[in-house]
């Protein structure tokens, strides 16, 4: 079987757990990671090698938010593999988080603090910018070089004999709120990295309807609150440094706080071990902890409108028609 894992910068962190724990699955599985920077992730490819020295683990160089690289890997995908049984779709970026603490502290005094703390709702905001392609650049590394990939992989994922997987990395912070269909890309607001995800929700919904019949399925996991490079760069290291006893004892009160990468991968791994077949199209897999350190996998309902789902992916399917115009050279 094959599997390939995108991510961005490096394979660290739920990457490099997920990684490990799937060879640990199926040994025999041939594991391709994909990744902007190939240094890393050749670098990252030893670190899994060192601790699985029979493993077949190759990689790929892409960036997902450069449309014209997405392009490129496929076709040397398409090249590589004769078919895909699992895609892991984990690149995502947030960039220039903030914290609002006025927000964070209105949410202390009216009693919504851990749900907040668990969701981000109310207290994370981001800046974006348009991207090389002129796109808004969370939007295009979060979801559309992800959708772009899937479709210019449809060969090796659809009629194959056994189901081929899509597992995206989704979020509890993946809320309607931050979402709207007239402003898709999320120009207008501070919410990006929120409106990616629930466009991700969105985007595994519709595709369940069109592709489930060609043995192509589509889930989503949240991996909860996991200490990574991403999670390091919303607040300065010293306060992360202060917090950390307070997140344990949160861990207690709040099952998503999984913090560790090996925690956060469990609903990821859960799926890898699933018949596609038997499960619900329409519940998200959140990675959970309890308070002394066991892992399970909760299914939670999306919550998404079917109806705006379709609209939002014909939007999709229109915005890729002017991509492969303008890239029409990149295509067989």
């Amino acid at each position: 079987r094959s599997a390939l894992y995108l991510t961005r910068y490096r394979c660290s962190g739920v990457g490099l757990a997920l990684c490990r724990r799937l060879l640990e699955e199926d040994g025999r599985i041939h594991l391709c990671i994909a990744c902007r920077n190939a240094q890393k992730s050749e670098a990252t490819r030893d670190l899994i090698l060192a601790t699985h020295p029979a493993a077949q683990v190759s990689t790929v160089e892409v960036d997902l938010g450069n449309l014209a690289s997405v392009l490129r890997v496929a076709r040397e995908l398409r090249c590589r593999f004769q078919r895909l049984d699992f895609v892991y779709l984990n690149a995502g970026i947030m960039p220039n988080p903030h914290v609002n603490f006025k927000a964070l502290w209105h949410g202390l005094l009216t009693g919504k603090v851990l749900h907040m703390l668990t969701t981000a709702e109310g207290i994370m905001t981001q800046t974006d910018r348009l991207n090389g392609d002129g796109l808004q650049e969370v939007f295009a590394t979060n979801l559309f070089g992800h959708f772009i990939l899937i479709r210019q992989l449809e060969s090796l994922l659809c009629s194959n004999e056994k189901p081929s997987r899509l597992i995206w990395t989704s979020s509890s912070n993946a809320r309607e709120s931050a979402f709207s269909l007239s402003d898709y890309q999320h120009a207008k607001g501070q919410e990006s990295y929120s409106s990616s995800k629930y466009a991700t929700d969105l985007t595994s919904v519709v595709l369940n309807r069109k592709f489930n019949k060609q043995g192509l399925y589509s889930s989503v996991v949240c991996p909860g609150l996991v200490m990574s490079n991403m999670t390091y760069r919303i607040l300065p290291v010293f306060l992360w440094k202060l917090l950390m006893p307070i997140m344990w004892l949160i861990r207690f009160f709040a099952k998503t706080y999984t913090l560790t990468p090996y925690n956060g991968a469990e609903a990821h791994v859960w799926l890898f071990k699933q018949k596609p077949e038997y499960l619900d199209a329409l519940v998200k897999y959140h990675s959970c902890t309890s308070g002394l350190g066991k892992s399970y996998v909760e299914p939670r309902k999306i919550d998404v409108d079917e109806e705006t789902a379709e609209k939002f992916y014909q939007k999709l399917l229109e915005l890729e028609k002017q991509a492969l115009e303008r890239y029409s050279d990149l295509l067989d």
